[in-house]
């Protein structure tokens, strides 16, 4: 079966600026989560519906908001937590 990955600008946005070592943990965050979707949060309110998986970016905790299905992975926004929700309901 395979999985269609689709990104939103904001998370393209923030993943082009990232090192390269940076880039690695958030594959590995990324592979983990095309395998396993139900690892992140399911968020309530005015962000019903949409994922959160926290993970740990060269000793920095960051999170990677991420929708699915079973044919799907949609990324949505990717950074540390600092403003990360306020930006995301944008």
């Amino acid at each position: 079966m395979t999985i269609a990955l689709r990104q939103k600008p904001a998370f393209k946005r923030v993943y082009k600026k990232l090192h390269v070592n940076q880039r690695g943990a958030v594959h590995d965050a990324m592979r983990k989560l095309i395998a396993d979707p139900m690892l992140g949060q399911e968020k309530k309110g005015d962000l019903c519906g949409v994922w959160v998986y926290k993970f740990d970016c060269v000793n920095q905790p960051y999170l990677l908001a991420y929708l699915w299905d079973e044919h799907s992975r949609t990324w949505l926004a990717l950074g540390p937590h600092e403003n990360f929700y306020r930006d995301l309901k944008r």
